[in-house]
């Protein structure tokens, strides 16, 4: 069978700069439910399953975890994340990257931990088309650092998960993608470091995806000027 690279892209911090909303979102959800918790702590779990996030987090803070407490957590952080999303911004070169694979007949598709009821207000801004698959934490039974994200986009694009590039900001994202046994991608628009990306498994660290857009050769997409060009 002919090899076939897809992309599969998680959501948050890799196409659109929303993870300080979700930061902020997670606060005023902590804090109303008498759990005052620093930002940056907050920060470093940004990418996980919302249940080990939330748990995480309790157990940091000493307090019990209970699956009534995770679900009202989760719905809090929804609504106070709505209520950010008209701070929302595209990252530089994210259309322009998706538009391009598209051109090239490369298939994408998106991955996020976050429930489709908290994702949505950021996938409206990416405008993604109907045929292109969105896997939501709701989908499956394990989300980040667990593969199963990466693994059921993949399958429904029609492709070997050896075939596939995870593109991600955070150490879940390659995490869940080394697990995955797919080529792992960072971006540092998330807000962790290169070497924190490159630890937890990225083969190449970028800016954002205008940085990856300009490199795509180096992850194994070819042109045609390349192609044509080729001795």
């Amino acid at each position: 069978m002919q090899q076939r690279t897809v992309f599969v892209f998680d959501l948050d911090g890799t196409l659109v700069d929303s993870v300080y909303q979700h930061v902020l979102a997670w606060q005023e959800a902590l804090e109303r439910a008498g759990i005052p918790l620093a930002v940056w702590r907050i920060h470093r779990r940004i990418g996980m399953s919302g249940g080990l996030f939330v748990g995480g987090l309790l157990r940091e803070t000493g307090q019990p975890v209970d699956a009534t407490m995770v679900t009202r957590l989760q719905r809090e952080h929804a609504e106070a994340y709505r209520r950010h999303a008209g701070q929302l911004r595209l990252l530089p070169g994210a259309r322009g990257l998706l538009d391009h694979l598209t051109t090239l007949g490369v298939p994408w598709a998106v991955a996020t931990s976050g429930l489709l009821e908290a994702a949505r207000p950021t996938l409206e801004l990416l405008e993604i088309p109907s045929h292109v698959p969105v896997v939501t934490r709701d989908q499956v039974a394990h989300a980040k650092p667990d593969p199963d994200l990466f693994v059921a986009a993949v399958e429904r694009l029609g492709a070997e998960v050896a075939d596939a590039v995870v593109v991600g900001d955070s150490v879940w994202d390659l995490l869940a993608a080394r697990r995955a046994r797919a080529l792992g991608i960072g971006l540092l628009a998330g807000g962790y470091g290169r070497e924190e990306l490159e630890r937890a498994g990225a083969y190449r660290v970028y800016d954002d995806p205008a940085d990856l857009l300009a490199h795509l050769d180096e992850v194994g997409v070819r042109t045609p000027q390349a192609t044509n060009s080729a001795t």
